[in-house]
């Protein structure tokens, strides 16, 4: 049974996240919103006390894979291991600046990916590489199964064509993590994923896109034309099961969807705090002990969006949770996906509507621009709710479209 409790081990882990995103994140938030596309230079420092932490397999807030394979007896019983901290340590860092979190050298979700489904040899040879992820291309966005960039097998290796859109870190990262299709006419089953490092002939970052929010983070246009790509840079099976579908690559879901939510779940908790403050300031008295129909209208709405944060929070863990105790996750990472991205939003934009906070002299106002991104990237609302929809009926994705 999973506490809802925080570990207490993990107490140590909070602490250090909050006092980075307190002392590092906080006061260059605004300097490298407004300085879109310019490297947050005082990021290099941090990213390397992550590193440490990662290797120590303490974890840190930064990208990991899901990993289930082995049966020892360290998997036996109930854990509380890297995926919960990793969700922990995000959730703190977000409340400094979600944007500058994905900034982090070698904490990418390409990285997450590698972590979930690369060979151990693969873990080796990759390690301390910066990963961005490659999946959305110009003719689909949220249909993962719609790819249609091509890897062609030829001799020692694979031949990468085709063009990928809105890549985070696609421009700073050392390799990107692409999907690409072995084999149109078999469909899902022949989506694999490959690690392409930079300097590879035919790999081009075509253009870095202007953002709404997390503006401190380079979104970035990718173009592959006849890229070589060593075969042994293929993540997981090169095999077509058409039985197990792309299930391999769609692991990486399992992972990074609650990493998405944990960074929901720091804004938004960013955005209550401070409302909180700026509402006490104005005389608006927040009372727990009272119904919330006799309180202060703004009282009563406050109450309602921080309990929304609580169930986005809990589902959050719970995903977490599963995964460090070998436990399928599917259904509650996209849960907590889709919980967290509506959340967030909503409490946002309520929060800058409640204290009128709608200048760049509140940080609300851009937590209100990167709150939009957490609902969209790593899978819409729309298709969590699928997801969603299929897990709990029992429904593949030819019977419910």
């Amino acid at each position: 049974m999973i506490n809802l409790e925080v570990p207490k081990k993990a107490g140590a882990l909070i602490n250090q996240a909050y006092q980075a995103a307190a002392e590092v994140f906080r006061p260059i938030s605004r300097k490298y919103d407004r300085a879109e596309h310019t490297y947050p230079a005082e990021l290099d420092m941090f990213a390397a006390l992550l590193d440490g932490l990662n290797s120590s397999g303490e974890g840190g807030a930064g990208a990991a894979g899901v990993r289930r394979s082995g049966s020892d007896d360290s998997a036996k019983g109930n854990r509380n291991g890297a995926n919960l901290n990793v969700v922990l340590g995000t959730i703190e860092m977000c409340w400094g600046d979600v944007g500058l979190l994905l900034s982090m050298p070698r904490q990418g979700l390409g990285n997450a990916a590698i972590g979930s489904v690369a060979t151990d040899e693969q873990l080796e040879r990759f390690s301390g590489m910066w990963a961005a992820m490659a999946i959305t291309e110009p003719a689909f966005g949220s249909d993962s199964a719609a790819v249609s960039t091509t890897a062609r097998l030829d001799g020692d290796h694979y031949v990468l064509n085709g063009e990928k859109i809105f890549v985070t870190s696609g421009e700073r990262a050392d390799a990107v993590v692409v999907w690409a299709t072995l084999d149109k006419s078999k469909g899902r089953a022949a989506i694999k994923s490959f690690v392409v490092e930079k300097g590879t002939p035919g790999f081009e970052v075509v253009r870095t896109e202007h953002k709404l929010g997390i503006r401190a983070s380079d979104t970035a246009v990718l173009r592959f034309e006849n890229c070589r790509v060593p075969r042994e840079n293929l993540l997981g099976t090169p095999e077509i099961d058409t039985k197990k579908g792309f299930a391999g690559v769609m692991q990486t879901f399992d992972n990074t969807r609650p990493l998405v939510a944990a960074m929901a779940i720091g804004v938004a908790r960013a955005a209550l705090e401070e409302t909180r403050e700026i509402l006490t300031a104005a005389g608006v008295t927040i009372d727990y002990d009272r119904p919330a129909n006799s309180q202060h209208a703004a009282a009563a709405e406050f109450l309602r969006l921080e309990a929304d944060y609580e169930s986005a929070y809990l589902l959050t863990l719970e995903s977490a949770w599963m995964a460090d105790n070998r436990q399928p996750n599917s259904l509650q990472a996209s849960m907590a996906k889709a919980k967290a991205g509506r959340s967030v939003v909503e409490i946002a934009l309520k929060c800058v509507e409640l204290t009128g906070a709608y200048s760049e002299e509140s940080l609300l106002e851009k937590w209100a621009r990167d709150a939009k991104i957490l609902d969209i990237f790593e899978g819409t609302q729309q298709i969590q709710q699928l997801i969603v929809a299929r897990r709990i009926l029992g429904k593949t994705s030819t019977e419910l479209k």
